[in-house]
């Protein structure tokens, strides 16, 4: 019985072997349990499905997966996108136009078109060359001054804050809105190294550095108008510069202590008090 019991719990062991016919010589042997079969299959899977992936994972075979982008239909994506944006903008300048003939056509005073919508078109066709909106706007205002010339007054005429037109500082979104007594500013958010631009002709009163505001721009206007710019990524001008209403004078960025991401802060004075810069531009 000890002898069976042995016999019993001994591991089996097989014998692979390559024989020659002619000679009967054992060229090949290799010896194995089954233990070992089971290894051998298991390490053969693992590396069958690491090898799968790493072809998958790191070769352009990925892109015959079924619903993987290339880099084509990402490319695709990125100028559609673009296509919808430029189309929203034409949409809204036609609404706008429509609007206001309707109203010529009654007898009602038309819509007062905020310059930043011709200026993005002028932008949208030349490719946003802030040369030709600087320039643009100057010969705007040399008609201006040529039609006034001639005016009664001897002193330039200042103009209330509601009859001025301003430029928008940054297209982007209103995180935070004015508060006069908790926030008397406006936050807006934007990709980070977004051009800033001046909102009026002026001159820059403060161009440098603080703790909490960061990198800031305050550019002094006519009319006892000011407008600041904190948290800039970089100063384009410096103190003294004279500026031109939708020049850039900044790039967006997160400096300071007082932020939490890309934004501008934005601010807009008027004889001494904060005003809500939402009731004077679009943004």
């Amino acid at each position: 019985m000890a002898t069976d019991n042995n016999k019993a719990g001994k591991t089996r062991k097989y014998r692979f072997s390559l024989i020659d016919a002619a000679t009967h010589e054992r060229l090949w042997t290799y010896s194995f349990s089954r233990t070992g079969i089971v290894i051998a299959g298991i390490s053969a899977v693992v590396l069958l499905v690491t090898g799968i992936f790493c072809l998958v994972a790191f070769t352009p075979m990925r892109t015959f997966i079924p619903g993987y982008p290339d880099a084509h239909s990402k490319r695709q994506a990125v100028q559609n996108v673009l296509r919808i944006d430029s189309l929203e903008t034409r949409i809204l300048q036609w609404e706008l136009y429509t609007e206001n003939l309707r109203k010529v056509v009654a007898g009602e005073p038309p819509i007062r078109l905020d310059s930043l919508i011709l200026q993005r078109q002028a932008a949208v066709e030349r490719g946003g060359d802030p040369a030709f909106l600087a320039g643009r706007d100057s010969l705007l205002r040399a008609e201006v001054a040529g039609e006034e010339q001639f005016g009664v007054s001897g002193t330039p005429r200042t103009l209330p804050i509601e009859a001025v037109s301003f430029f928008t500082p940054l297209k982007g979104v209103v995180s935070q809105g004015f508060d006069r007594a908790l926030h008397p500013y406006i936050d807006i958010t934007a990709p980070a190294n977004s051009v800033v631009m001046a909102v009026l002709d002026g001159a820059v009163v403060f161009s440098g550095w603080d703790d909490a505001a960061g990198y800031t721009v305050a550019v002094q206007h006519a009319g006892d108008i000011l407008s600041i710019y904190k948290h800039n990524q970089k100063l384009l001008h410096g103190i003294g510069d004279r500026v031109k209403a939708g020049t850039p004078i900044a790039l967006v960025g997160n400096s300071g202590s007082l932020t939490t991401g890309d934004h501008l802060h934005f601010e807009l004075w008027y004889k001494g008090e904060a005003v809500d810069p939402a009731q004077y531009i679009n943004f």
